[in-house]
């Protein structure tokens, strides 16, 4: 079964993570996400066991419990819903089109970032 595990102190690392669980039955995996860029705990994690019994009595166990002066939370991990991107950046458009009108025509103009930026031909 996979576990859960959040609001985790930044000091804590995998192997801490495994030795919290270990009590309770045999841990297949314990991993805490970092960030990617600064490699900082992201403050949750996720354990799997072996034995889905043993992980349903270390999740009752452990959830709301005090680790290193902070209360886990700890639960059945779901899957991501189907389609539910990672986030991150998104493109959007600023304007295009519109701008001034000089000698009778209109020369366009704006900011539209999908566009290459901004329009300076005049």
């Amino acid at each position: 079964m996979n576990i859960y595990v959040g609001n985790l102190s930044w000091n804590l690392k995998d192997q801490d993570l495994s030795n919290l669980f270990a009590p309770y039955g045999e841990v297949t995996s314990a991993k805490i996400v970092n960030d990617k860029f600064t490699q900082r705990s992201k403050g949750f994690g996720f354990v799997e066991m072996a034995n889905d019994a043993e992980a349903q009595a270390a999740i009752a166990a452990l959830n709301g419990s005090e680790v290193d002066g902070r209360n886990i939370v700890v639960n059945e991990s779901r899957p991501k819903p189907e389609g539910s991107g990672g986030g991150g950046f998104k493109k959007r458009s600023f304007g295009g089109g519109g701008g001034f009108k000089k000698g009778g025509y209109n020369k366009g103009g704006g900011f539209n970032r999908d566009r290459g930026g901004y329009n300076n031909d005049y």
